[in-house]
């Protein structure tokens, strides 16, 4: 027999959970037991043995149809033809991140050993493509055709989903048999499968139970009813399989079954409504109680239960309910869970019957859930009874504001939250809405809100205080406030021992945001060193989903600070670094952060690649707000002015600096800010021929920055102006060894220039040292901007351009028409055996998509490979670099 996992009391350890932290149900990985009276149906097990022989196999029925015990059934029967998951979808799954990750569970218990690097999702909204890459490599891998049944699929309709799925299918190519169990037609390409002879069909005509059939299943409940009484049931209830069984439990205690079942025949309310009364009457008061109460809940505790009733008799009711295999389920640790169908009916009754009662009943659970460490379950309870005061206050005992701003299921707190009505005023109410305005990027408001109500808050209540460091926090960031900031860092930290172990422990997010803000705020104001170690701390946050999006924040915002330090290689390896963590959690690019495009564009511009400048720049959020960041805005706004410079529209760049310089990037201003504007449009009146101009913007400006320290030098020599100073600041550059390679190179083209009028040797000596230091990280863009001196200079000297072919065609000289210039220089860095493998994959013109899904990676992962290989043969494109490491023998072919 197939494989299909055991029943479990509970989830084990490695269980991924989902990107909410919500642990996966085990049960919902297995097929339900059959219950003692099921009905065994031949024709239907015949039809399923033919029907996976195919891609795809479709169970189409009405709810109670029996399509579910139906599949259970024949997998228990063992006729497979390999082994086998079960996953029973739920509305929670109609999401891409929370689908796949149950998708991935569920195959992980039936396929032999998961590949350490499948991954996982980290949002329930998005993942990531090449984690379904690695999915059907692994499943093509495997030596029999592996069946995935999905129960409820009815469930699906997101069309992410319903893509993301037919193309697993579709590259598995009949390795993945799907069953679908759904109650509506499925929104995927059913009439293409077949068109293609790939998908069998088992519709509700197929599982209607025939009148033979009725009467068998009613005697399998202990009835025997004439047969009569069997063709009017059947006729009534048109062979419906859920519809027959609950009728045939009412009527077990009937004193007479013929004339109890026959009342059917001639009820006139709907048969819903009719079986709903007759199968609750059945029970006794307690349990019908019970029932009623408890529809509200998605699972049910006996402790829960007995809060909502009243009483203590949740245990013996549930397990009485769960033994007789009505309407209940069981999942694990003492939770159930009432059948959907059925609690959906109990509800609607409820609210016909006690109104009243739904929302105290939801108060209710909300506060037995809270008590018993459940605070999500309990936040969705109190907002639906319209407590919102105990929303928010559990929501701040519990340590997790933070995932309103970076937490593993921060779209669906803010959405529950920004129902919460203006007239609630409570402490923690007001802190949620102060928070609220941190995501909207409005530090201001929420910083007013905070003092308004700072009296208010309970200086013994750690959570409140721990909230209120966190609020003030953020809004230092988003003021520019390096003060603000530092301050409830210092508190945060303070609190930090104080606070309870366990929600602290559960949400690390919380003081990494406050680490973060200040980081940012300290980097707003030049602080790049002190930023560097509180971005760092945020950084090394336990990687999890709650924290793959600040982490990889805090890493971009790293990667700044190492280009600021003129470390331009450095910054873009930390961040493809910082996307590996956050492909590992499937973090869409749309939620990444600005920061991360900002380092790419800056980096790409270093190495003079307008256009993947360009790219990145567009990616950004409109106009680079950052979204209140100010750091974000006057990143892009100095960045942007570049990208003018470099594709020489010097009038342009000056533009974007005055609109920068003309509005508030922030509440504080910041003298390091000031200077970076200054200096890029002292650089922008340079290049538009202005050197006098160019001087004069750096008037009064204190340039403490080694970047802009070599720009004041370029232009106060330009223009004549205090040369001698200006070349000592150069040298003591030069000779520092903190300074990046960026700033290196600069420093150095410019001391050859001013030394070559006096000392044409040391000159020439400084350009072999600026191209020896750029070599590595290809800094073209340098070179660029002195491009008349250099190209004079590579004319007078060729053999100095020798193993430089990265530098820009038009600065080099002529190459001889014998040899390629740089044939025979060994390559900066030995090839890596991937690196191989992509080039090889280039050789036989494969398209940078054919070589992701040849060798199971992701495009942008072969563009990143490609870049490299480029890098370290000196070369250009792909072509040049295939044939020049033909020309070194460094491919093996074969």
């Amino acid at each position: 027999m197939a494989h299909i996992p055991e029943k479990a009391e509970g989830p084990p350890a490695s269980l991924s959970g989902l990107p909410n932290g919500d642990p996966l149900l085990v049960t919902r990985l297995q097929p339900p037991v059959l219950p003692g009276e099921f009905l065994r149906r031949d024709r239907l097990l015949t039809r399923l043995d033919e029907a996976v022989r195919l891609p795809v196999t479709l169970v189409n029925g009405p709810a109670g149809a029996g399509k579910t015990l139906l599949v259970a059934h024949w997998l228990d029967c063992g006729r497979l033809p390999g082994p086998a998951a079960w996953l029973t979808l739920e509305a929670g799954d109609n999401q891409p991140g929370n689908f796949w990750a149950y998708v991935r569970e569920a195959l992980r218990g039936s396929l032999t050993a998961m590949p350490a690097d499948l991954g996982v999702p980290a949002q329930a909204e998005h993942v990531e493509s090449s984690l379904l890459v690695r999915l059907a490599a692994w499943i093509n891998e495997q030596q029999e055709p592996a069946l995935l049944v999905l129960d409820e699929f009815e469930h699906i309709d997101d069309p992410d989903v319903v893509q993301q799925l037919h193309d697993l299918v579709r590259h598995t190519a009949g390795r993945l048999r799907l069953v679908l169990i759904s109650r509506t037609e499925p929104p995927l390409p059913l009439h293409r499968y077949r068109a293609a002879g790939e998908l069998a069909e088992i519709r509700a005509a197929d599982l209607a139970l025939s009148c033979p059939e009725t009467g068998a299943l009613l005697e399998r409940h202990g009835l025997r009813p004439s047969e009569s009484t069997v063709a009017a049931v059947h006729r009534t209830l048109s062979g419906w399989t859920a519809g027959i069984r609950l009728l045939a439990l009412a009527a077990q205690d009937a004193e007479d079954t013929d004339t109890y079942l026959k009342r059917i025949d001639a009820e006139h309310a709907a048969v819903s409504d009719f079986l709903l009364a007759e199968v609750l009457n059945t029970q006794p008061p307690a349990t019908q109680d019970l029932l009623l109460r408890c529809s509200i809940l998605s699972r049910i505790h006996p402790g829960l239960a007995d809060a909502l009733t009243g009483r203590r008799d949740g245990q013996r009711i549930l397990s009485r309910l769960h033994e007789a295999n009505a309407f209940t389920e069981y999942l694990a640790h003492d939770w159930y869970r009432l059948h959907p169908m059925f609690a959906g009916i109990l509800r609607l009754h409820l609210r016909a019957v006690a109104p009243e009662s739904y929302e105290e009943l939801h108060l209710r659970a909300a506060n037995w859930l809270a008590d018993h460490g459940h605070y999500q379950e309990a936040v969705e309870h109190a907002a639906e009874a319209g407590a919102w005061w105990f929303a928010a206050q559990v929501l701040v005992d519990e340590l997790a504001v933070g995932e309103l701003l970076a937490g593993r299921d921060t779209s669906r707190l803010r959405r529950l939250f920004t129902g919460m009505p203006p007239s609630v005023h409570t402490p923690a109410a007001e802190l949620v809405r102060a928070v609220l305005h941190l995501a909207d990027g409005d530090g201001e408001s929420a910083l007013r809100l905070l003092r308004r109500m700072e009296e208010r808050l309970p200086s013994e209540d750690v959570p409140v205080q721990l909230t209120a460091a966190l609020v003030q926090a953020g809004a230092g960031r988003l003021l520019g406030s390096d003060v603000v900031a530092d301050s409830a860092a210092r508190t945060a930290h303070e609190l930090e021992p104080k606070a309870p172990p366990g929600p602290l422990g559960q949400h690390p997010e919380l003081l990494s945001l406050v680490d973060a803000d200040l980081g940012s705020a300290l980097l707003w104001h030049g602080r790049l060193d002190e930023a560097g170690k509180a971005l760092d701390a945020a950084a090394q946050a336990p990687l999890s989903p709650s924290t793959a999006r600040l982490r990889h924040d805090a890493q971009c915002r790293l990667a700044l600070i190492d280009y600021l330090h003129g470390w331009p290689g450095r910054a873009e390896h930390r961040v493809r670094q910082a996307d590996e963590d956050a492909d590992r959690f499937s973090l869409p690019l749309s939620s990444r952060t600005d920061v991360r495009d900002l380092v790419l564009a800056a980096t790409a511009l270093e190495r003079d690649e307008v256009k993947a400048a360009q790219a990145a720049l567009n990616r950004m959020a409109p106009s680079g707000s950052g979204h209140g960041d100010p750091v974000v805005a006057l990143g892009c706004a100095v960045i942007r002015a570049k990208l003018h410079l470099a594709l020489g529209r010097p009038e342009a760049a000056l533009a974007v600096l005055e609109e920068t310089r003309s509005r508030d990037l922030a509440d504080r201003t910041s003298e390091w800010g000031d200077e970076r504007l200054a200096v890029t449009q002292s650089a922008a009146q340079l290049a538009a021929g202005r050197p006098q101009a160019a001087a004069a913007e750096l008037e009064g400006v204190q340039t403490r920055a080694p970047d802009s320290v070599v720009t004041a030098a370029q232009v106060r020599l330009a223009a004549d102006r205090d040369a001698e100073s200006s070349v000592r600041a150069l040298q003591a550059l030069q000779s520092n060894p903190a300074v990046g390679s960026a700033t290196r190179t600069r420093a150095l083209l410019l001391l050859a220039q001013a030394d070559e009028a006096r000392d044409d040797a040391n000159s020439e000596r400084l350009l072999v040292q600026a191209l020896a230091t750029a070599r590595a990280e290809q800094l073209r863009r340098p070179f660029r901007e002195s491009a008349r001196w250099v190209r004079h200079q590579l004319r007078r000297h060729p053999r100095l351009a020798q193993g430089h072919a990265w530098l820009p065609d038009d600065l080099l000289p002529p190459a001889p028409k014998a040899a390629d210039p740089g044939d025979d220089v060994p390559p900066v860095e030995t090839l890596t055996a991937r690196e191989c493998a992509v080039l090889v994959r280039a050789g036989r013109m494969m398209s940078t998509e054919e070589i992701a899904e040849d060798l199971f990676v992701s495009a942008n992962t072969v563009k990143t490979h490609l870049k490299s290989i480029n890098r370290k043969l000196g070369t250009a494109n792909r072509r040049d670099a295939v044939r020049r490491a033909r020309r070194l023998r460094l491919l093996d072919e074969s």
